[in-house]
């Protein structure tokens, strides 16, 4: 059985005519008469009575006539659905975030995203750098919002924004008041990290700033997460250096001071799987704004 052969059969059926069934579907009379041949030899039954009065259903096709209807309807469903899954309008995004983004705009980028495609199922997830990318790896995220592009082999990314770093102070240290600070001036203070274990490459480079002024940052407690760094600080337990979007997280008892150096910025990369295309990815970055 094939569907154009249900299409012809819910065209007679309709229309109760072969000559305007088949002006319907744009065909001439002989093949739908063969269509309809086919298919009554294919269901094992006489679906028409054909007479000097006309056409009708017999009560076999009447039965036939609304699964026949279903069968159509379900089919053109599954078109419509597989032609929305290429088009990345309908599915499930797995995305994972670093925290900053959500102080860069990530919020106002998912409720414009989801309203322009409500279909979409998107699930997002905190986890720092080392993470998402084993997340990536093992295929349990579709999407990385993360701080470093030296990735696996089997991961590609794009850059999406950069900002500088600031130095973040307790809200009742003496610098706290200062326009700008130089980051050798907190050489001699307690140091608060972002986890070397949750991203290697991030905790390295916020250490090699240091040693480029002069000093190396003397760790007092690591943070899986920045604002978990950003709140021990402001609980008066060091000093550290994080990205500007923090300044704007609301943490109570922290500040936050630009330095007199010029340092090179804090990144955010996207980063994904190389292989296989993902419809419902490129839709998403295709839709970030400018400036996230």
């Amino acid at each position: 059985m094939e569907f154009r052969h249900l299409r012809c059969f819910l065209a007679v059926a309709e229309e109760l005519h072969f000559g305007r069934a088949a002006q319907r579907l744009a065909i001439s009379q002989p093949p739908l008469s063969v269509a309809i041949q086919q298919l009554e030899a294919t269901v094992g039954a006489r679906l028409f009575d054909r007479d000097s009065k006309g056409v009708r259903l017999t009560p076999a096709g009447q039965a036939f006539r609304s699964r026949a209807t279903q069968l159509l309807a379900q089919a053109e469903d599954a078109c419509a659905l597989a032609r929305e899954v290429q088009a990345g309008e309908v599915g499930r995004l797995r995305l994972g975030f670093v925290g900053s983004t959500l102080f860069h705009g990530l919020s106002a980028w998912l409720q414009a995203f989801q309203a322009a495609h409500p279909k979409v199922e998107v699930i997002v997830v905190e986890l720092n750098s080392q993470d998402q990318i084993d997340a990536l790896l093992a295929q349990e995220l579709d999407l990385g919002l993360l701080h470093t592009d030296r990735l696996p082999p089997a991961l590609a990314c794009e850059p999406l924004y950069a900002e500088p770093f600031l130095a973040c102070l307790p809200a009742d240290h003496p610098l706290a008041g200062e326009a700008r600070i130089a980051l050798a001036d907190l050489s001699d203070e307690p140091f608060i990290l972002f986890s070397r274990k949750g991203s290697p490459e991030y905790h390295a480079r916020i250490v090699d700033i240091c040693r480029q002024q002069g000093f190396y940052p003397r760790l007092q407690h690591e943070g899986r997460h920045w604002l978990s760094v950003v709140s021990l600080v402001a609980q008066g337990l060091g000093v550290s250096l994080v990205p500007a979007a923090f300044e704007r997280a609301g943490v109570q008892g922290a500040r936050f001071r630009p330095l007199t150096q010029a340092l090179a910025p804090s990144s955010v990369f996207a980063a994904w799987r190389r292989d296989g295309a993902n419809p419902l990815r490129e839709t998403f970055l295709a839709a970030r704004p400018a400036r996230p």
